[in-house]
């Protein structure tokens, strides 16, 4: 029970840490919100100048591009933010030392990041997700709209897929000690190469070992471009599952060795 109550306070305290540092949450939250705002206002302005030309800003089709917005593109950046400073945040601040005199596991001290991470990800995510299905809704202007059991398989898989992202990003920052680094490498990864190589049909089953190819094929809803890339179920979360091993036992691992 002592044990338990100890994982829980190390846990609050680090998402009290991510909490309190108002300038990095405004800019997560930014990064989430900003773009669905942006799109779905310029929509809802095209359709109200031409409504021939434009159709409504909502409804299923404008459903499929949130998904991928929150899923693929600019949720996991938020993810990547959050991940980079839970797994460096007490390098780059100078409290690690500190963490670590007193007395606690250093292994106890990283996996207490990874919850704390999810639950600012996760609340990150599920507060851009509610702003998107509202506007789904509010300006499908008759257009077909989603149903209860897509939106739940959709929640979950925003929270799959960016809690993968987050945790991943714990890893890496903890084990390169960087979070301009990480930020930097799991960004430029996310958005620019790993759509690139998914996109390369030339690289064939090879897609199957990416992350995004693995996310991409779980994703529930109608089709919204992204490229078909024919897995099985089985294949997909192994690919996951490994992603998850790799990068954060490594981070656990520098953690553990890291000089104080």
């Amino acid at each position: 029970m002592t044990t338990l109550i100890t994982a829980r306070q190390m846990i609050w305290a680090d998402v009290l840490r991510l909490r309190k540092k108002r300038g990095f949450i405004a800019l997560v939250l930014a990064a989430v919100i900003a773009p669905i705002v942006i799109v779905t206002g310029y929509n809802v302005i095209q359709h109200a100048s031409d409504p021939a030309a434009h159709a409504p800003a909502g409804g299923l089709h404008n459903y499929a591009r949130l998904l991928d917005m929150l899923g693929v593109f600019m949720g996991p950046v938020a993810a990547v933010l959050i991940g980079a400073e839970a797994g460096a945040g007490d390098l780059a601040a100078g409290v690690f030392r500190d963490n670590v005199i007193t007395g606690r596991s250093r292994l106890a001290l990283f996996l207490a990041r990874i919850p704390a991470a999810l639950i600012v990800c996760l609340a990150v995510t599920g507060l851009g997700f509610a702003i998107g299905l509202a506007a789904t809704f509010g300006f499908a202007g008759g257009l077909p709209t989603p149903n209860a059991s897509l939106i739940l398989e959709s929640a979950a898989w925003l929270a799959l897929a960016n809690a993968v992202v987050c945790t991943i990003a714990i890893g890496v920052a903890s084990l390169t000690g960087s979070r301009p680094g990480t930020i930097a490498g799991l960004i430029g990864w996310q958005l620019v190469l790993s759509p690139l190589l998914v996109q390369s049909s030339s690289l064939g089953s090879l897609r199957n070992g990416l992350l995004d190819g693995a996310v991409l094929f779980l994703k529930p809803g109608p089709v919204s471009g992204s490229p078909a890339i024919t897995m099985s179920v089985a294949v997909a979360v192994l690919v996951l599952l490994v992603w998850l091993a790799v990068l954060p036992s490594l981070g656990a691992w520098r953690t553990r060795t890291r000089d104080a």
